[in-house]
């Protein structure tokens, strides 16, 4: 690979970390050309996507873009190398998850990653990647919280009226 397609290499990799928040360091060694081929429909049908990529490439774009807020990545950043991008944070690791257990086997292993500058690094991160919740979650259960208390308002509102209802027809009644 000659210089200018190193550097095409890095300009397509910069493209794709600022377009996306999330992304995951895998290590994707001793997959089968088949067992790959299967990842990568997983990751097309799931909206990730999925690119293997020189390590220092991948460590020159992300230094280019910003060295410091991306620095806790640099150490996952060995053997083989594959990145998956996505705008669900926990995507990724669902996907990685399904393919361990319908594959029978412990890869793509998860080196990092990286969701909304906080950074999750080694294999045992999975698990709690795999609880994020997405921001529409997280804004559909404000909301929820927040309309509680009216519900609650109107509901005694609503109970009232039918009170007031229920002792006037009672007075009517002993009249």
């Amino acid at each position: 690979m000659n210089k200018d397609q190193k550097n095409e290499v890095i300009e397509a990799l910069k493209e794709k970390f600022n377009q996306y928040n999330n992304f995951y360091v895998t290590n994707t060694e001793a997959l089968s050309v088949s067992q790959i081929g299967k990842l990568r429909r997983i990751c097309f049908n799931k909206n990730v996507e999925m690119k293997v990529a020189k390590n220092t490439l991948i460590r020159k774009a992300l230094e280019s873009i910003d060295a410091e807020r991306y620095s806790g990545m640099f150490d996952s950043l060995n053997g083989v190398t594959a990145l998956m991008f996505s705008e669900d944070a926990k995507e990724p690791a669902l996907i990685i998850s399904t393919f361990r257990t319908d594959s029978k086997t412990e890869k793509p292993v998860l080196k990092a990653a990286y969701i909304d500058s906080d950074v999750f690094v080694g294999n045992d991160q999975l698990e709690t990647l795999k609880t994020l919740k997405s921001k529409q979650d997280l804004i559909g259960e404000i909301i929820g919280l927040l309309q509680s208390p009216a519900k609650n308002v109107i509901s005694g509102l609503n109970a009232g009226s039918k009170l007031a209802s229920l002792v006037k027809a009672l007075e009517e009644r002993a009249n």
